[in-house]
């Protein structure tokens, strides 16, 4: 069955970096367009950032905008989202997406 594995999740200060991966087995999601989400506990879980099937057209929430950048990569079926001038806001589990499957999440904690 088509499965996602999110990693690179961690511990940071404010105004760092990290860089998340999510590895796609079991299908591919060539031909769909990806997604990040984040949540925090007790809240809904809220968008990200997305990337067309094609990697020419990436959308995002205006609170990462200018800071987040999304990637793929078809041939290796892998998605990552890179995140910079990182706030304690940003602290969330991030979700990966396509389709119908999502990761089971990677935790990002910002230190202020």
């Amino acid at each position: 069955q088509v499965q996602l594995v999110e990693s690179g999740g961690g511990l940071v200060q404010a105004g760092g970096s990290l860089r998340l991966s999510c590895a796609v087995s079991g299908g591919t999601f060539r031909g769909y367009n990806t997604r990040w989400f984040r949540q925090v506990p007790g809240k809904e879980r809220e968008f990200v950032a997305s990337i067309n099937w094609s990697g020419s057209s990436t959308y995002y929430a205006d609170s990462v905008k200018g800071r987040f950048t999304v990637y793929r990569d078809n041939g290796k079926n892998t998605m990552s989202l890179q995140m910079n001038s990182l706030k304690p806001e940003d602290t969330a589990v991030y979700y990966c997406n396509f389709d119908a499957y999502w990761g089971q999440g990677t935790q990002v904690t910002v230190s202020s």
